[in-house]
């Protein structure tokens, strides 16, 4: 990095490099508890974020979601199914269409195992007030589509 590299701006990003590992870490453990790869828990966190937004999400969006080709996904899919965490669902309105939901125990078991996180979480934003935090939003929500945009321009290796 150059010497101009302003030291607040740096010191945010290391702490949001910090913030990513840290949350990596817990991510992991969830996994690991569950029997769950790396990729196993994105997906669920697409399915439960698209469901949040209130969004269906099928095999194909959540591919893209987690950087997977199509039979990959199928056999992402299809071991979860397996395993009880997600469903396929036929689209009420087209029912050619199916779509991925959590499985009613994948939601308790995220919430027993997340739910301490969120009250601590929740707590340490009392502080702030709703400008501060309206700040905080933009600023992760502007670093998120950074990372994501770097992302896309450094796609993963092909697997062999």
């Amino acid at each position: 990095m150059g010497e101009d590299v302003d030291p607040a701006r740096l010191e945010l990003a290391l702490l949001l490099r910090r913030l990513t590992v840290e949350l990596d870490a817990v991510g992991q453990r969830f996994a690991d508890r569950h029997r769950l790869g790396r990729t196993d828990v994105r997906a669920l966190v697409a399915v439960m974020d698209a469901a949040r937004r209130g969004e269906a999400l099928t095999a194909g969006r959540l591919g893209t979601a987690v950087e997977l080709s199509s039979a990959s996904v199928t056999a992402l899919v299809d071991r979860l199914e397996r395993v009880g965490h997600l469903r396929r669902v036929r689209d009420t309105a087209d029912r050619r269409r199916v779509t991925l939901e959590m499985s009613p125990e994948a939601m308790a078991a995220g919430v027993e195992f997340f739910g301490g996180l969120q009250r601590d979480l929740l707590a340490a934003m009392e502080g702030y007030s709703d400008d501060e935090l309206a700040v905080v939003h933009r600023f992760l929500t502007g670093m998120t589509g950074a990372i994501e945009q770097y992302a896309r321009a450094n796609p993963p290796e092909p697997q062999a």
